[in-house]
């Protein structure tokens, strides 16, 4: 049956037929955790454990450590032809095509995310990604450097070597490719970290890699917590680049492990708090309404870029909230294995309550409820928060300030276009930022004011594999995506030839 014409019960019978696996995937076999240590896996929408995951810590990583550096010195990966490497990743893109349900499921089953966003959003991205880096592999081209006749400058660009990459758990296998994905097609060795919240994807398809043809040692996971394992592989010696997307209280952390170690590149992609600004004269309010509610409440506002700030021009404020409003009451919370459902159930118990105690802190501030306020679905046993809308919040608030990752939005209000950028800029992140305005003026002056690493203009959430992605101030450093990416996971090398002798 096709994936799209599944319903709930399809999916809800697939579901009881999984089986699951939990291990750690080093050196090409799936393996328990040195310890034997392990820890429940739990499926958000009802509370229950799906099945029991393994524990990794510092001898894991130790032992994964020692198999990608093995192969990556041995050259099967690392000095593979480039054609040859490309084929691979292609043929990992693929199955990725062809298994899009079943890593469907394990997502959604383990984070929380709708059904239909997995198998349309998460899984073919994921593969689209994979498939973007393997074709570039023989596309892109080392450098002569302008010299003169008397000698020969050459500019090549190396694999770093071993790259431990942590990832998050809102999105994720997708997120997991855009590190993975341009370190394999430089040639590195790569350990996965997946989030403990949500590492089902990571584990099966660690199993992928090899049946594409990736040699053993190559591609490694390690599942576990990050001040147990993430820490390790972020303290580990013999780990040449560490690329993280999570918390900027945990990215500072990770960054200090790097200059204690041995000066590893760190790569991180850190939190936001995204400005949304509305200007009266938007060229569609209906339309600038629905991308508000969609930039807030899509996956569950657990999203680094959540449009959580909705600055209004105050003459358009009232009328404009009651539009998103209006919007986000047609984006109930519901079953994550219903197709029909739009937003699902928060990841885990720990976040719940951090969304919960964001929405009393706002009232307590003073602000407005406009919309939900509360959890929901309390008797399933699961994680439900109802799409929350503030209104008369100000820019001081902690919900205006603080990343929440929840479906929990604050409205604030503007007069004019200089306290639109000062309200924007005003905040320690700055990894994304949209305008609306029907003045492409504003737009571009918007655009080059606000320090933020992606400006959408009379959109939110647009792009695709050909532009980076990353931050500004406390959103990070490097980027994700486009060609760009590469960067983090080569070294240049200049080579200069003397032509006289």
């Amino acid at each position: 049956m096709s994936t799209a014409k599944l319903t709930r019960a399809d999916w809800q019978a697939r579901a009881a037929a999984l089986n699951f696996r939990g291990q750690a995937f080093i050196d090409g076999r799936y393996t328990d955790a040195v310890s034997g240590e392990t820890f429940a896996c739990i499926n958000p929408a009802n509370g229950r454990t799906l099945t029991q995951i393994a524990a990794c810590d510092a001898p894991d990583a130790d032992l994964s450590t020692a198999a990608a550096r093995r192969v990556f010195e041995a050259g099967s990966w690392s000095r593979m032809p480039p054609r040859e490497r490309k084929a691979i990743m292609i043929r990992f893109a693929d199955l990725l095509d062809a298994h899009v349900d079943e890593l469907a499921l394990l997502e959604t089953l383990d984070m929380g995310k709708p059904i239909s966003d997995s198998t349309t959003i998460d899984i073919p991205g994921a593969a689209r990604c994979l498939r973007h880096y393997g074709e570039a592999i023989d596309k892109v081209y080392d450098e002569i450097a302008p010299t003169a006749d008397s000698a020969l400058g050459l500019i090549t660009r190396e694999p770093v070597g071993v790259v431990a990459a942590i990832v998050p758990w809102n999105f994720p296998i997708l997120m997991a490719t855009w590190k993975i994905a341009p370190a394999l097609a430089a040639g590195n060795s790569v350990i996965l970290k997946p989030s403990e919240k949500a590492p089902l994807t990571a584990i099966r398809v660690a199993e992928l890699a090899l049946e594409a043809g990736l040699p053993a040692g190559v591609f490694n996971v390690l599942p576990g917590y990050g001040h147990t394992v993430g820490k390790a592989l972020a303290l580990h010696a013999d780990v040449d680049c560490i690329a993280f997307t999570g918390s900027t209280a945990v990215g500072k952390l990770i960054m200090q492990y790097a200059g204690q170690s041995n000066l590893k590149r760190c790569w991180l992609e850190c939190g936001g708090k995204t400005p949304n600004i509305v200007f009266a004269d938007a060229p569609d309010l209906d339309a600038a309404a629905e991308a508000a509610a969609f930039a807030i409440f899509f996956n569950q506002g657990e999203m680094c870029t959540a449009g959580s700030r909705l600055l209004v021009e105050a003459s358009i404020k009232d009328i404009f909230l009651d539009k998103v409003v209006a919007a986000g009451e047609r984006m109930p919370p519901g079953d994550p294995l219903d197709p029909a459902t739009r937003v699902g159930a928060i990841v885990d118990d720990l976040q719940l309550d951090r969304v919960l105690g964001y929405i009393e802190a706002g009232k307590q501030a003073g602000a407005t409820v406009r919309l939900g306020g509360g959890r929901m679905f309390t008797e399933s046993g699961g994680y439900f928060v109802a799409p929350t809308i503030f209104d008369n919040v100000r820019n001081d608030m902690p919900i205006a300030q603080e990343e929440i990752f929840g479906p929990v939005l604050s409205t604030l209000a503007f007069e004019d276009e200089e306290e639109a950028v000062r309200l924007a800029n005003d905040t320690p992140y700055g990894l994304a930022a949209a305008v609306w305005t029907s003045n492409i003026s504003r737009g571009h002056r918007l655009a080059r004011r606000l320090r933020a690493g992606t400006v959408w203009v009379n959109c939110f959430d647009e792009g695709d594999l050909t532009v980076p992605f990353g931050g500004f101030k406390q959103s990070g450093n490097g980027r994700d995506k486009s060609l760009h990416a590469l960067d983090k996971y080569t070294e240049l090398k200049t080579t200069w030839i003397d032509l006289t002798r």
